[in-house]
């Protein structure tokens, strides 16, 4: 067990440590603000104060996590080793950055709750964040430094052995629209052939009557690959469906049909299913409680997992709303064109409400890349060598790596084509 001494025991400081030395360093820490116990203590220990007590590994401590709400911090990025940091400490310290107080500002997603410019569906942009702007958008930062205070603790106590976490993998199956074509109700599916008509579609239109005559499969319908893919793996898929209703946003088919709650308990009996929350549900409790409720209904299960409608984030508004249902797992926390660590881990972390001074119960996990993500890349190769290159950043920490995948990026329409084996790749990384 690892001690800290520290002159303020804060959530903010109890939060972070717990980050970086339980879930990522697999440690267990306790505080303490007394100098006899920090003195008695005969295992792992260190110093979070301005000042150090003796000769003890000592980090000097920034302000923020001794803060409350928020204020406008100056944050100087600098070059460290093969990485980044800021909040600089001085020369006394162990560690030449307060990787606490600059974790806790990752972690918390400060940089989001401050003026920013944002995109057409009031997105945080990749290009707005610290990280974008000091290139270190394609590292999980918060793990490098974690394993950064590993070796100085190493060095000082090197009889401690700690323990080993291992790399993995949560692929994440959103599924904003199980049909292209059927199940579309007969307004929707004359409306379609028209839009194909008025746009000389005349591939498309012929496509979409051999799937509604019977004589083709839906190129959407990749439900029975996904689950051969699923038997074949430990890993345990998370799909999520939209069950929302129709709106300008969100246009799944409807879930009264009996061939969509067909499909729906038929993926639960293989995968983990949760819910894509609609656009709508973003800004209103009731419909998101609806949504749970409906998807609990199908499944016979108490429904964790969840990920908004467009990757989008209005916070704290959306993660309280998921706390106060109950819905303990989010998959939302990402860019949806630029593949990177948005919260600067790969280490599932809790969510920490700013307002309130509160670690909650919701467990965030951040993607680091979406398939839409990938198409900027032209070649499979291009492709492939993008993807592993996020992996290897994981691996090195031995941290979790979540695609989020969507059932037509399995389809074989042009613009998906290479992306099962893309999925292929990435589970083969775990053998």
């Amino acid at each position: 067990m690892l001690l800290v001494y520290t002159h303020k025991i804060t959530p903010r400081v109890t939060y972070t440590f717990k980050h970086i030395c339980k879930r990522i360093l697999g440690v267990e820490v306790r505080f303490t603000s007394k100098v006899e116990d920090f003195i008695a203590h005969d295992s792992l220990k260190m110093s979070y104060a301005k000042q150090p007590l003796s000769h003890e590994l000592f980090v000097r401590s920034n302000d923020l996590l001794f803060e409350n709400g928020l204020s406008d911090i100056s944050v100087n990025v600098q070059a460290w080793d093969n990485t980044k940091g800021f909040f600089a400490t001085g020369e006394r310290s162990n560690l030449p950055f307060d990787i606490f107080a600059a974790s806790f500002y990752l972690l918390s997603r400060y940089e989001e709750y401050l003026p920013h410019v944002k995109d057409d569906y009031g997105r945080f942009l990749a290009s707005e964040s610290l990280a974008y702007e000091h290139k270190f958008l394609n590292q999980p930062i918060v793990d490098i430094w974690a394993y950064k205070l590993k070796a100085v603790l190493e060095e000082r106590f090197p009889e401690y052995k700690f323990p080993e976490r291992k790399y993995t993998v949560q692929p994440v199956i959103d599924v904003p629209m199980a049909y292209y074509f059927k199940h579309k109700g007969f307004l929707r599916t004359i409306g379609g052939t028209i839009n194909d008509l008025r746009r000389f579609k005349l591939k498309q239109l012929y496509l979409r009557y051999l799937v509604i005559m019977g004589f083709k499969r839906d190129p959407y319908d990749t439900f029975k690959w996904i689950i051969r893919k699923q038997k074949k793996h430990n890993i345990k898929f998370v799909v999520l469906f939209l069950i929302g209703d129709y709106s300008t946003y969100d246009k799944n088919i409807n879930i009264n049909k009996k061939q969509f709650v067909s499909l729906i308990k038929s993926v639960a009996d293989y995968c983990d299913v949760g819910i894509k929350a609609s656009y709508l549900s973003l800004d209103d409790i009731r419909i998101l409680k609806k949504e749970k409720l409906k998807m609990e209904t199908i499944t016979h299960r108490a429904i964790k997992a969840v990920r908004h409608s467009f990757s989008k984030l209005n916070l704290p508004t959306s993660y309280r709303n998921l706390v106060e249902l109950e819905m303990h797992e989010d998959y939302s926390m990402g860019y949806i064109d630029t593949m990177g660590f948005r919260a600067g881990t790969c280490t599932p972390y809790q969510f920490y409400d700013l307002d309130f001074e509160v670690q909650t119960p919701l467990q965030i996990n951040p993607y680091q890349c979406l398939d839409y993500g990938l198409l900027k890349y032209h070649s499979e190769l291009d492709k492939r060598e993008h993807l592993q290159k996020i992996i290897n950043e994981v691996k090195a920490v031995n941290g979790t790596f979540v695609p989020v995948f969507h059932n037509y990026s399995f389809s074989n329409l042009d613009r998906w084509n290479g992306f099962r084996s893309l999925f292929n790749l990435i589970l083969d990384t775990t053998e």
